[in-house]
């Protein structure tokens, strides 16, 4: 029986998925199982354990298997990122190897006839396979040891390469693949940023994943590329490659995993070379809903019903990296139609939303935010969203266009919800603007959550707990013990957490008298506000992330009860 007909048989497939996979065989020329693996119709473990019944080979875990490190110097590595074999232990002259494609018995006759060693093989998750050979080797292993054999690769020197030179050895092969292979490990690795940094010895790579930047393993010798892999992302970004004396900021688009992941790329020089961060702006990842983000019931219910007012100034605040533009994409997802036109100013746009007209700015001929938002006022708009609100000319033309019966979105740069209105009044605008204008603000963090794959039950120290957490009589929390999934971490993902306040006539009243944000956000809690730091808490009580992370993005209010 084929492998698919006994996983059609075990209820792992429909007989549909199995006919789709059928006819995409005919094209593709590749195992059914493998169809139906990439095709998402079936994971990759259920297909193994097939073949080890059918094969009578044991599947290892290698997440769990201590992997000797001696033996898998001695073997060439070249061997290893070819067969795609990881030797895991040897015993009494027998090598035990894990594979993910059993049927490649040459590859097995290699490594015997290279070792002089029998060779038993064991399944394993093509994904753990790679995992070990990154870890041991670097992303990139075998595309830089063929750099390093070719003797038409220019490598890195000390003295100045002519335009010419950058541009030939950015356009080699290896060095194309090299680059693209540190690309599709960071869209596999969920990351959002990817940092190249030259230093004087090294050139490192890490990825940020979960809003935490971790180091990825890469060849030492890729120190020598350097160069060339700067040249490349250069000339992907449309970019000056032979100027490296000034920033330079640029993008490109490419197409990964089936679907097309748009790259914004900043360069800036350093003392040991340019140092390059490429931002992943991949849509599909990116949940564009508000009920996706992690808002409670109460919380997304009063946001809801403040972005269909007809006119008011509405703000997102927190700081770099928090998600308030993702909130207000998806606060424009959630209201857009036929009926109302969405005019938007951004720097950068970062995702191209459908039926919205979105505009970037470019203040060098003279396109700023303040500019751009006169000239919208004469386009006929319902809803107008700035990407930030960063001097007086900005405020006062979007106060006036929120007084003028428009419904503004926003975001600000403070640290809780309170200091929106007294940043306001810091750039200059009026108080009774402010006070006049604003309609709601909300402050907002991310907190990675919980990995549910290694997540676990614990008993906390309540003395070790900080003071303004209370278990409310909760006895157990949760953490994640770190699994393949998680990159070992315990963390898979992230959910907001958020501080709602709409204006009550207290409240503008107080603007009016220039009321600090201690005295505005005691006034509030007198009124149901919930904190930052609370709904964090109730997160943690839920099960959903750690005491450590609600630390790590938020601080103690300064209020009073």
């Amino acid at each position: 029986m084929s492998i698919g007909e006994v996983l059609l048989e075990r209820h792992k497939i429909t007989g549909e998925q199995l006919s789709a996979a059928l006819a995409a065989r005919k094209h593709k020329h590749d195992r059914i199982e493998r169809i139906l693996i990439e095709m998402g119709h079936v994971k990759e473990i259920d297909v193994l354990e097939i073949i080890g019944e059918q094969l009578s080979m044991p599947v290892v875990d290698l997440a769990s298997i201590e992997i000797d490190e001696a033996l898998l110097k001695e073997i060439p590595s070249k061997v290893v990122h070819k067969c795609r074999l990881v030797p895991i232990d040897r015993r009494n002259g027998t090598i035990r190897v894990a594979t993910a494609s059993p049927y490649d018995v040459y590859a097995i006759d290699e490594l015997a006839m290279l070792t002089g060693c029998k060779i038993e093989s064991v399944l394993a998750l093509e994904s753990d396979i790679q995992r070990i050979i990154k870890q041991h080797y670097g992303v990139g292993g075998k595309t830089v040891e063929d750099m390093i054999d070719a003797s038409d690769v220019e490598v890195v020197s000390d003295f100045e390469d002519t335009e010419q030179d950058l541009i030939e050895e950015a356009q080699e092969a290896t060095v194309v693949k090299l680059v693209n292979e540190i690309l599709v490990e960071a869209i596999r690795d969920r990351a959002s940023d990817v940092h190249i940094e030259p230093f004087e010895h090294e050139l490192r790579i890490r990825y940020r994943v979960d809003g935490v930047l971790q180091p990825t393993s890469i060849p030492p010798q890729i120190r020598r590329f350097q160069n060339a892999i700067i040249s490349r992302i250069k000339i992907l970004s449309n970019l000056n490659i032979a100027e490296k004396r000034l920033p330079q900021d640029g993008g490109f688009k490419i197409r990964a995993h089936n679907r097309e992941i748009d790259l914004r790329v900043s360069i800036i020089p350093s003392a040991f070379g340019e140092c390059v961060v490429m931002r992943i702006l991949d849509k599909q990842a990116v949940s564009l809903s508000l009920p996706a983000l992690g808002m409670k019931d109460e919380t997304y219910e009063r946001f809801q019903r403040l972005i269909t007012i007809p006119h008011g100034i509405i703000l997102v605040t927190g700081p770099t990296g928090s998600g308030k533009t993702t909130t207000l994409y998806a606060a424009l997802n959630s209201i857009r139609s036929d009926a109302i036109k969405v005019l938007t100013v951004e720097d950068p746009i970062e995702y191209y939303l459908d039926g919205i007209n979105q505009v970037q700015v470019k203040p060098r001929i003279g396109l700023t935010f303040a500019s751009a938002l006169r000239s919208f006022l004469r386009h006929d708009p319902d809803v107008i969203l700035v990407g930030e609100i960063r001097d007086f000319d900005t405020a006062e033309v979007a106060v006036n266009a929120a007084l003028t019966g428009h419904l503004v979105f926003s975001t600000l740069h403070t640290n809780d919800a309170a200091s929106a209105t007294t940043r306001l009044l810091d750039m200059g605008v009026e108080p009774f603007l402010v006070s006049s204008a604003i309609e709601g603000i909300l402050a907002q963090r991310l907190v990675r959550k919980i990995c549910p794959d290694c997540k676990e039950e614990y008993a906390p120290e309540p003395e070790k707990l900080p003071a303004d957490f209370s278990i409310e009589g909760v006895t157990t929390l949760y953490r994640g013990t770190g699994c393949r999934d998680c990159r070992h971490t315990g963390y898979r993902g992230r959910l907001g957490i958020f501080e709602l306040i709409v204006l009550t006539d207290e409240l503008r009243q107080m603007i009016l008298k220039r009321s600090s944000a201690t005295e505005l956000c005691n006034a509030a809690r007198s009124h149901g506000l919930t904190l930052l730091r609370d709904d964090g808490w109730a997160n943690v009580r839920a099960g959903l992330t750690t005491v450590e992370e609600i630390l790590r993005v938020s601080k103690v209010a300064a209020v009073g009860g």
